[in-house]
């Protein structure tokens, strides 16, 4: 059974893009929803090292996250909790990090045809890798409240 939910929340983390990341600095909590791409359970993104979230990072790199839908009905919610550690890429990571973006979201490997104001935004931003220490996987269609933890050793 173990084996199943991993492969599970693997196929639940490609299928979906958006994360939302706590952090906190000078105990003032922040979360901010940002795109992202998995490979295996590490989740990489991109975002602007001036925004308050990647500000709180670089002071504190310890982050809880979600991953889920807006659902109507509580039977069908289905969901990643997640906490971790996220910090700023550089070198052949970044290059690789970009390289699956790319894959996942199109337009970032086509910045040369985007629109002048998406091509400087880009040029702004930095890229960071999220490692789950601890991941969660919550199904209440295996029963209301179900949550499974998942081990996220290789």
């Amino acid at each position: 059974m173990p084996s199943e939910i991993r492969e599970q929340v693997l196929a639940y983390l490609q299928s979906h893009r958006v994360v939302t990341l706590a952090t906190e600095a000078d105990g003032h909590p922040w979360a901010a929803a940002v795109f992202y791409v998995s490979d295996g359970f590490t989740l990489y993104f991109l975002s602007a090292p001036t925004s308050r979230h990647c500000l709180n990072l670089a002071n504190n790199p310890r982050v809880a996250a979600t991953i889920q839908e807006d659902y109507a009905d509580w039977m069908e919610i289905k969901g990643v909790q997640l906490e971790g550690v996220a910090s700023q890429l550089s070198g052949e990571e970044e290059l690789l990090a970009r390289q699956r973006y790319a894959e996942k979201f199109p337009f970032v490997g086509q910045l040369a045809r985007a629109p002048e104001a998406i091509a400087k935004a880009m040029a702004k931003v930095r890229w960071y890798r999220l490692v789950p220490r601890r991941l969660f996987f919550i199904d209440n269609a295996a029963g209301f409240g179900a949550r499974a933890e998942v081990d996220v050793d290789p």
